[in-house]
């Protein structure tokens, strides 16, 4: 293609747009811009064109033939209530087409407790499948046979019960360690930067996961010793240059920490995976995965590998929970069907499909079905699997896949220069830049710069509640204390007391592996609170310090009258009653996921509020205590995991016995609509749902504060 012809396109461009095609240009909240038009001089000096699938650098897939050969494995993370349902759950969808389970633990279990623990009232059984012994993972398992299907595990921070109780599982239904395949997630660090449910500080969390990969290694051929995860990067509001970054930093670190074990790059490389969020960004979201795999072998060709599949990144996908909308849900269908076509374009290896509800709620069988039967019909009715890498030599894919290498991987190099993402994680950075992304990106939405249908443009007038599936967690949690008790009745306590000891000497001496002295608990019987507990007495408990950031949000509406007439409110407010109005943004329970409660307090801070950012993991009596030392007028509770129906009644209530019921109460997150008049019939003023306006929630939030400030 000659100058001339570029020229000839130039003109003919801006006669029809009566401008520059320069505005057209997308800036992208990657720093790439994206132009309207491509061409072959786009491509000039990239290096990876002329690469092959299955041959370094990978861009192209990890295997010859791809999905001609064998098209990428069906999966669906789920998990609720208790074992027996979820088992039920995985049996129906496995006969519908399902090729491997996926497994979602609830907010107990993630963070070591035992059912019957008092921090846990409100999570047991919501969020995920509650296990407390392997006697609930026999049960989660049963008729499910392990030698055959491949079992992904969503766990990190009470990883070495999990995983020791899913190794007992599988002996005592006769299948033997070396024969188990599948995936434990075991990425600590992405839960210290977003998703927070850890257990134990940095440094005993790196060993845990060392372990893991060396005994995983020689006693587990099949089984793969950790998931690399970017996912929950995204969905807390990270760029696709900081997920793609931040993992592979990951990768190289865990790599290293499994060296320092005596290990042999090649004993275990082949058997570490990779997990991806795949979002709206279409294009983009495929020629992140082709990056991926490119950068990935220029880190992993520092350690000196002799294998060439030791180079191969592999990645199983999850569409974007983020992108899923409360408002018009059936939308969420046709988000799911093109998040997937990416994900496939992009050349992953496995792959779950949200379902339509889950911005409510845990998904109901019939929107299982459709988001199972959206992979199914991709795999079978659209000839995606027929060609490997379709989008191979595209102009414009194979430009995103250079720059997005080239931009993550200076990411990558700053890492590195502060000695490593274990550092730059106790430094905070990705913290605070994946922070300021999703606050940048909810000022975005809300003044309706990027547009989301149904939400902030093209809304409906009336919308029907649609079924949603709803947990009686007070019935799971007594279920679930029975079974406790009888499992204690049951063991040996002097067995169970000598197994625990050797746990805790394993952890204090660093002599023996972890895993294996917890696989010894698991059999006698040991709870996973119990096993979390020998090492919390040597690792001690994590504790984060939280932080908001500033002049982000406001930034972006700088100028903006809207902001300016809420500024003016919020001065009245202050002259009257000698300072702004002062609100505490609560996480209550076990739920980790911050991404909305940082965005509110950064976003209300920059507004004008007076912000107390609450710590993680608080009960209603602590959350109660700290609003009444920091005198706040409002209680924002932030809820994600559907534990508000027993949590916020149980703020209420503790502010009350406090005598500070004059303290108004709030509530935000994923709630269903079905939920609101229970909250405001226990005491909630006002609830905000999925997708909420920040600007709007202010003005109600002051609404409020005014209105209490007048009865005073």
């Amino acid at each position: 293609m000659t100058d001339k012809t570029i020229a000839d396109w130039q003109k003919l461009a801006e006669r029809e747009l009566k401008a520059s095609p320069d505005t057209l240009t997308w800036h992208t909240p990657e720093g790439i811009d994206v132009k309207p038009l491509y061409t072959a001089e786009d491509l000039e000096g990239i290096d990876h064109l002329d690469s092959l699938p299955g041959f370094e650098p990978f861009v192209r897939g990890p295997r010859a033939t791809m999905y001609a050969g064998r098209p990428w494995t069906i999966r669906q993370y789920a998990g609720f209530s208790t074992a027996e349902a979820s088992n039920a759950f995985y049996r129906k969808a496995l006969a519908a087409g399902q090729q491997g389970v996926s497994v979602a633990f609830d907010l107990a279990t993630h963070r070591g407790y035992d059912s019957d623990h008092p921090r846990v009232v409100g999570d047991v059984g919501k969020a995920g499948v509650a296990i407390d012994s392997v006697e609930d993972m026999k049960i989660l398992f049963d008729g499910i046979p392990l030698e055959n299907i491949s079992v992904s595990m969503t766990m990190n921070g009470a990883v070495i019960p999990i995983l020791a109780n899913f190794i007992v599982t599988g002996e005592e239904q006769g299948v033997s360690r070396d024969k188990l395949s599948g995936t434990i997630q075991n990425d600590i660090l992405k839960e210290f930067m977003v998703r927070n449910t850890y257990i134990y500080p940095p440094e005993p969390s790196m060993r845990i996961i060392a372990d893991i990969i060396e005994y995983t290694a020689k006693e587990m051929p099949k089984f793969n010793s950790i998931s690399i995860s970017g996912y929950h990067m995204q969905e807390a509001g990270a760029t696709l240059v900081q997920e793609l970054a931040f993992t592979l930093a990951d990768g190289r670190e865990y790599v290293r920490a499994a060296l320092k074990k005596g290990l042999n790059v090649d004993e275990f490389a082949g058997r570490l995976s990779f997990f991806f969020a795949i979002g709206m960004n279409f294009f983009m979201e495929a020629a992140k995965l082709r990056a991926a795999r490119l950068l990935w072998t220029r880190i992993m060709k520092e350690f000196e590998p002799k294998k060439a599949s030791s180079l191969m990144l592999r990645t199983h996908c999850q569409t974007s929970g983020v992108s899923l909308q409360e408002q018009d849900p059936y939308n969420n269908v046709i988000r799911t069907a093109y998040e997937a076509l990416s994900a496939a374009l992009g050349g992953t290896q496995s792959l779950h499909t949200n379902a339509l509800d889950e911005a409510i709620a845990l998904p109901t069988e019939f929107s299982a079905r459709v988001a199972r039967n959206t992979q199914l019909i991709l795999q079978n009715e659209t000839g995606v699997t027929k060609v490997v890498d379709p989008l191979a030599g595209s102009y414009y894919v194979e430009s995103l896949t250079n720059e997005l290498a080239e931009k993550a991987w200076a990411l990558i190099e700053e890492v590195e220069a502060m000695g490593g993402m274990t550092k730059a994680v106790d430094a905070g950075l990705p913290k605070q830049l994946i922070e300021e992304a999703a606050t940048r990106r909810q000022a975005a939405v809300d003044k309706g710069e990027e547009v989301i249908v149904g939400v902030n443009k093209f809304r409906l007038e009336n919308e029907e509640p649609i079924d949603i599936l709803e947990i009686d967690n007070s019935a799971v949690r007594a279920s679930q204390i029975k079974r406790i008790a009888e499992t204690r009745r049951a063991r040996d306590p002097k067995a169970v007391e000598k197994a625990l000891a050797r746990l805790t000497e394993v952890a204090r001496t660093g002599e023996g592996n972890i895993l294996e002295a917890a696989v010894d608990c698991a059999r006698e019987r040991a709870t996973v609170g119990e096993i979390s507990d020998a090492m919390r007495s040597v690792f001690g408990d994590h504790a984060a310090v939280p932080k908001v950031v500033k002049n982000i949000y406001g930034k972006a509406y700088e100028g903006d009258p809207e902001l300016g007439i809420l500024a003016d409110r919020l001065k009245s407010y202050k002259e009257a009653k000698g300072a702004a109005p002062r609100i505490l943004v609560a996480k209550l329970g076990q739920d980790g996921h911050d991404r909305g409660a940082k965005v509110i307090a950064s976003a209300f801070g920059d507004i004008g509020f007076e912000v107390v950012a609450g710590p993680l993991f608080q009960t209603p009596e602590e959350a109660a205590d700290l609003a009444v030392a920091e005198k706040v007028q409002v209680v924002g509770m932030s809820s994600l995991a559907a534990g508000h129906k027993t949590l916020a009644p149980q703020l209420v209530a503790a502010l009350k016995a406090r005598g500070a019921d004059h303290i108004i109460v709030v509530v935000g997150g994923v709630i269903p609509r079905q939920d609101y008049d229970y909250l405001l019939e226990h005491g909630v003023s006002a609830v905000f749902g999925p997708g909420t306006n920040v600007m709007e929630a202010a003005r109600a939030v002051l609404d409020l504060a005014e209105g209490r400030l007048r009865n005073d």
